[in-house]
């Protein structure tokens, strides 16, 4: 019985952490840092990611981000399966204190090789977000916020999972999610090349979007992020 349950059930996680310092003409530091763990047992699968980065140039904080995914998996047949996810985002430079949202929906593995990976899924939910107007001075550091109004809304959502493998040391990933809704939508595209330096330890160089659709007057809709990574299997 112990047996069958191993063959059924693991778990695993991983991490990633990169940090970038300047000074002399601009004084500026940069950090920024993932975890993702996951655990199945049976059909069931669970998994967990968080993010955070943060940005300070000349003692001035120019960029903070924290967000948060749990979804957890049902597999209905070897390709199809039903869930159930919770993501919060808190990036008090995009306009929105935060968006948090609760889905539901289903996915399909379309693509599964030794070397390809491919997943979609699609599903509908509530979100609830806060936009606050940035008040900045004249040099275009943000000196406070007011906040605005809280606002509910439906929304449906759409995300694909792409990865492939060139050789036995270096994959590339890429990560689209879509949350759309009346008040906003959100997209994100996380890209990465990432090369195995041992059994634990590999680097990562990622490119990532962010985009808001509606955010308040004086706020960019689009914010682009690129990181140099070091990721450890845990």
């Amino acid at each position: 019985q112990q047996a069958a349950q191993q063959q059924h059930c693991y778990g695993g996680g991983k991490g990633q952490i990169g940090y970038v310092m300047s000074t002399g003409n601009v004084n500026a530091s940069n950090a920024d840092a993932k975890l993702d763990f996951s655990h199945a047992n049976g059909p069931w699968k669970d998994t967990l990611h968080l993010e955070g980065l943060y940005s300070k140039s000349a003692s001035v904080v120019s960029g903070e981000r924290w967000a948060g995914l749990f979804q957890s998996n049902y597999q209905v047949t070897q390709p199809m399966f039903v869930f159930g996810a919770l993501r919060y985002t808190d990036d008090p430079f995009s306009g929105f204190a935060y968006q948090a949202s609760v889905t539901v929906g289903g996915g399909y593995n379309f693509i599964a090789t030794a070397t390809d990976k491919l997943t979609g899924q699609i599903g509908v939910g509530y979100r609830s977000l806060r936009t606050e107007t940035l008040v900045k001075n004249a040099a275009g550091n943000v000196i406070y916020r007011v906040p605005g109004i809280t606002s509910d809304d439906a929304v449906g959502t759409a995300e694909i999972d792409y990865e492939h493998g060139f050789n036995a040391s270096t994959k590339l990933t890429d990560k689209v999610l879509v949350e759309s809704g009346s008040d906003n939508t959100q997209l994100e595209n996380d890209l990465a090349v990432q090369v195995q330096m041992s059994r634990r330890l590999a680097l990562s160089a990622g490119y990532a979007i962010h985009e808001n659709s509606s955010p308040p007057v004086g706020v960019k809709k689009v914010d682009t992020i690129t990181t140099l990574n070091l990721v450890f299997q845990l």
